[in-house]
C-alpha cells in the first residue's frame, strides 16, 4: 500500500540528505519526494511517497522523529488531503497534429506553455492519475522530453 507522508523539518543544509540516508539505511524505497519551504522560511515540508504496510509507516515515522531537524511527521490519507503533481511534456507537433494536441490539452484541463515549429510544451498540475492519463494520450504524437515533480499534498480544512 502506498503512503504519502508529510515531514516538517527545519530548513537547514543537509536535512534532505539525512532523510534520504535514513530511508536508504533502513531499506525503504522512496517512490516520490518533493521538498519546499513553507509559509515560514525557516521550515520546509517534505512530501514523501513510500510503499509499505501500517507497521512500515509506523517504523518510518519513528525513525524520522529521531532526526534532530524533524519537527513533525504525519500521514496524508488520500481522502483527507489534496494531492497534486506537476508535469511538463514536450510533444512533437506539426500543422496537422497541432489542433488535435491542443484539443487534448483543453479536455485534460492542462495548458500549452510553449509552441515551436516542431513541438508543443504542455503543462499540467493535477492528481497523479490525471497527469498519467494526459501523458498516455499524447504519447502517440511522440514525447520529446518529459519531467514530473513528485507528489505534493496538504491536509484538507483546518486539520494537521
Amino acid at each position: 500500500m502506498k503512503h504519502t507522508i508529510s515531514v516538517i523539518v527545519e530548513n537547514k543544509p543537509g536535512v534532505l540528505s539525512r532523510v534520504a540516508s535514513l530511508f536508504s539505511r533502513r531499506g525503504f524505497n522512496i517512490e516520490s519526494l518533493a521538498v519546499g519551504t513553507t509559509e515560514n522560511p525557516d521550515v520546509s515540508r517534505m512530501t514523501i511517497v513510500v510503499e509499505g504496510d501500517e507497521q512500515t509507516l509506523e517504523q518510518i515515522t519513528k525513525q524520522l522523529y529521531k532526526l534532530i531537524d524533524t519537527l513533525k511527521v504525519f500521514d496524508l490519507p488520500k481522502t483527507q488531503s489534496v494531492e497534486r503533481e506537476l508535469a511538463l511534456i514536450k510533444v512533437s507537433a506539426n500543422e496537422k497534429t497541432r489542433p488535435e494536441i491542443t484539443q487534448i490539452v483543453e479536455i485534460c484541463q492542462a495548458r500549452i506553455s510553449d509552441v515551436s515549429e516542431d513541438s508543443i510544451m504542455i503543462e499540467i498540475s493535477d492528481e497523479g492519475g490525471k497527469v498519467e492519463n494526459l501523458i498516455e494520450l499524447v504519447r502517440r504524437f511522440g514525447i520529446k522530453e518529459l519531467v514530473r515533480t513528485g507528489k505534493i499534498a496538504l491536509l484538507k480544512g483546518s486539520a494537521e
